[in-house]
């Protein structure tokens, strides 16, 4: 994954402090369609800085996909794997009906739940800045988040 974000603080150990400001779907625009107000929330982490960008540059972050593609799957598509085994249990002869499909998704939302105490609250994303951002790319930041 590739984001733009803002040196906030750069470190002795070869690391930067950055920002990234999160906007709603919307992008954020809401005075020109009278929208929902969302707020633009602030996302401070710490990212390896190898190309040695100072404090107040706007650079592109790079971090590892895997992390977050696990997380997709376990949150997406195991819940909904589990309701149509649970289902295809329910139909057999013998068996409780159709309530299989709802026990197999519940089992599959407590997995998530679990998944995400144990997992992904450690998980380790590292962030790597590769490069500056280029002068069309600074304009356009700079007009949205004046």
């Amino acid at each position: 994954m590739e984001q733009l974000v803002r040196v906030r603080k750069v470190h002795n150990d070869g690391t930067a402090t950055v920002i990234h400001l999160r906007e709603s779907a919307c992008s954020g625009d809401c005075h020109k369609c009278s929208g929902c107000g969302a707020a633009k929330e602030a996302v401070v982490f710490t990212a390896d800085n190898p190309i040695g960008a100072k404090a107040g540059e706007l650079v592109k972050v790079e971090s590892s996909t895997a992390p977050v593609l696990k997380a997709a799957v376990v949150l997406y598509v195991l819940p909904l794997v589990l309701f149509f085994l649970g289902y295809w249990l329910g139909t057999l002869p013998g068996t409780f009906g159709t309530i299989g499909g709802v026990l197999g998704f519940m089992l599959g939302v407590v997995i998530v739940i679990v998944y995400d105490r144990l997992v992904v609250n450690k998980a380790n994303i590292r962030y790597t800045i590769t490069a500056f951002a280029d002068t069309t790319t600074v304009r356009k930041e700079e007009e949205n988040h004046g």
